[in-house]
């Protein structure tokens, strides 16, 4: 059975990226389409080379042998891969550290470990530290999300069982998949609900069992300028702010000093070599514990209780 697409993209990526010479057709069909026929391998990589192309990556084709031009290989040039130096403001740069750290998942880590096994096991020198600049890191641990992020791409409908905290047992639900937010350290999928004709949220961590694909991908279209977090905001509104309290380094932490309703100067922290201050503020409804994690070892989070247990137990797994 041919691999999902989202892993097949994945995989020739990586082996055209981590290529230091251009590799030809013939072992790439051997390694990531084995069994496909000749013609149909011929029109998924056209088509997957396009796909990556049309994603802005560089897909190049060159001769294997520079005294003959009768077979080409493919490779992605690390250097025109990677993104040029971005000057970014404070919050600018805490927005893009978020995004980027989306796919550190099982999915994803197992298609890069399969697709360098299978390099080295064909005997292919390949450049593992060109990986580093297509490394992403956001958790993403529900078992729903890799067949609703494909839905999403794909524009294809899903059906899955939902459990509702005030609902008994799961019930099914028919969607059309508009997106996927993370917010509060949880992932929410938005979509049309076939079933009751309205546009629904459901929380990924609440869908019991598999998550099945229904009918032909381009089956439907988002409707234009669909804002995501204005539907969540709207649909599954979260609790009201709270009072939080910080310890804030000496010169960091500026996006909550400026939304401070008090900061205290020159207290005691947990390192003693360094200045600390004591920050109060109304702590945003989501994404509070992702912004203080961001600040790293230069924000420490006291109050709430609740929130700081995420904070540890968080830190914990990445300890762990």
């Amino acid at each position: 059975m041919p691999a999902p697409k989202s892993e097949r993209l994945l995989n020739l990526l990586i082996m055209l990226l981590v290529q230091r010479r251009p590799i030809a057709k013939d072992p790439i069909r051997k390694l990531l389409y084995p069994d496909s026929r000749p013609d149909a391998f011929e029109k998924m990589f056209e088509r997957d080379k396009d796909e990556l192309r049309s994603l802005g990556v560089p897909v190049e084709v060159a001769q294997l042998d520079p005294f003959f031009d009768d077979e080409v290989g493919y490779r992605i040039p690390p250097d025109q891969f990677a993104l040029p130096d971005v000057s970014l403001t404070p919050e600018e740069a805490a927005v893009v550290s978020l995004a980027s750290r989306v796919w550190q998942q099982a999915t994803m880590a197992q298609a890069t470990t399969d697709a360098v096994r299978k390099l080295n096991a064909a005997g292919i020198d390949v450049d593992l530290t060109a990986l580093e600049i297509a490394q992403p890191r956001l958790t993403a641990d529900e078992p729903a999300f890799a067949t609703c992020w494909e839905a999403v791409c794909d524009r294809t409908r899903i059906q899955f069982d939902y459990q509702r905290p005030d609902e008994p047992t799961p019930r099914r639900r028919h969607l059309q998949p508009w997106g996927m937010v993370r917010t509060s350290g949880r992932w929410y999928l938005v979509g049309f609900d076939t079933d009751r004709q309205a546009e629904r949220v459901f929380r990924l961590d609440r869908v019991t069992g598999a998550v099945r694909k229904v009918g032909a991908a381009r089956a439907y279209d988002v409707p234009p300028d669909t804002d995501l977090r204005e539907v969540i905001d709207r649909l599954a509104p979260m609790p009201a702010a709270e009072r939080a309290v910080l310890l804030v380094r000496r010169g960091a932490g500026h996006s909550f000093r400026r939304r401070a309703a008090r900061v205290e100067e020159g207290v005691v922290g947990p390192d003693t070599r360094t200045t600390w201050d004591c920050v109060e503020l109304d702590r945003p409804a989501r994404g509070f514990v992702d912004e203080v994690l961001y600040h790293g070892p230069d924000v420490v989070l006291l109050e709430p209780a609740g929130l700081r247990a995420q904070v540890v137990g968080r830190l914990e797994a990445v300890a762990g």
